[in-house]
């Protein structure tokens, strides 16, 4: 039995980690990165730099290879199209597309009858004044394609917030708008589908954010109504069936407690994301096995918790030069603490790595894992 050949576009964390998985399971990992000392590159031997833009970067990642799939959304359209008739594509573009496009996937999801935030869209300065004059201000505005991490997206309380975002408009493109759902909680479904169609669940995540970007994510969601998690639960399931995704996918919803309890889908994930990293150590298979399962239509792993909640905690940023430095103090504190690094150079606010702990209370190993997180961005005196 040859080794099957899984090709991944992008060079950041999410495929560095897929390599572990690939290790464990003999599976042989291709990127196309974007440096050569990128997170990715160096540790997956088989990598090639380029971007998917370039058609014989593409070519040569391809070439041999059982399946293409991604670690990020922001693949050209015409490149998907191209490829399609040489091997599996997972997600196909059909279905990636609904992560490529905002509007797109409110469209979609809004025609499917799963709930979402009320939307609309707009092209120039006057129609978001009208809109936000209707609805009443704040109004979220996002970028339909490319953003991130909290990039693309803003809390809009006057048009003049985001003028340059109208002058960066193409012909015929739009930004979407979306009414300030006035949640309590952001949770995170996060499943995992086979191209033969068996989908399988962890149990619904907590995600909490600092400035845009995801810091703490906890497992299962504490304190949380069953029937809202259920409900969260569900509404992943269904996104997966309607569509027909293939590989790990997020569903993040906002949580809106109170006299009229609802969850509503705010962004789509198709591909391993960082509300679900806790599972490697949490679950019994990780998303990045089942993501590399679900591509190559390999049975589901079981997605059970080991223990009874897991928390992780990024690293943003750290005010030392070489963050490993705070290894010592940290590992002699908190022995059960898995610390995992990216192999990223240090700027403020950077995912550089995370820390994950298990146990039985989620409070306790919250609270122990983000000062192990503070440890390695601290400086040496502690600030």
């Amino acid at each position: 039995m040859s080794a099957p050949i899984v090709a991944v576009v992008g060079g950041g964390q999410l495929a560095r980690m897929m390599q572990e998985s690939a290790n464990a399971l003999g599976i042989h990992l291709r990127a196309l990165v974007e440096a050569a000392d990128g997170s990715s590159a160096q540790v997956i031997p088989d990598h090639r730099v380029g971007h998917p833009d370039d058609d014989t970067a593409m070519d040569e990642l391809v070439a041999g290879a059982d399946v293409l799939t991604f670690e990020h959304e922001h693949i050209p359209d015409a490149q998907l199209a191209r490829l399609a008739s040489r091997l599996p594509i997972e997600p196909k573009a059909g279905a990636l597309h609904f992560a490529q496009d905002k509007i797109a996937m409110r469209q979609r999801l809004s025609a499917a009858g799963i709930a979402c935030p009320e939307w609309t869209t707009c092209r120039t300065r006057e129609e978001l004044t009208e809109i936000g004059q209707r609805w009443g201000w704040p109004v979220v505005v996002k970028w339909a394609r490319g953003g991130y991490d909290g990039h693309g997206v803003a809390v809009v309380t006057d048009p003049a917030d985001i003028a340059s975002w109208f002058d960066d408009l193409a012909e015929g493109d739009a930004l979407l708008v979306e009414e300030h759902v006035p949640f309590t909680r952001e949770v995170a479904a996060l499943l995992a589908r086979s191209r033969s169609g068996e989908c399988v669940a962890w149990p619904l995540t907590q995600t909490i954010q600092r400035d845009g970007i995801c810091h703490v994510a906890m497992a299962p969601a504490p304190g949380l109504d069953p029937a809202l998690a259920r409900e969260a639960t569900d509404i992943g399931y269904r996104v997966a069936a309607e569509l027909d995704v293939t590989g790990v996918l997020a569903v993040e919803m906002f949580v809106v407690e109170g006299d009229s309890p609802r969850v509503v889908v705010n962004e789509l994930a198709m591909r391993p994301h960082n509300s679900g990293h806790w599972t490697i150590e949490g679950s019994l298979t990780s998303q990045f096995e089942n993501h590399l399962r679900a591509v190559l239509d390999l049975p589901l792993g079981d997605t059970r918790m080991v223990a009874p909640a897991a928390c992780m905690v990024n690293v943003l940023g750290s005010a030392r030069a070489e963050p490993r430095d705070a290894y010592a103090a940290v590992m002699a504190r908190e022995p059960g603490a898995k610390i995992h690094y990216y192999g990223k150079g240090v700027r403020p606010g950077r995912k550089l790595g995370h820390v994950t702990m298990i146990g039985d209370d989620i409070a306790d190993i919250r609270r122990r894992a983000e000062a192990c997180a503070r440890a390695i961005e601290a400086d040496e005196k502690g600030n």
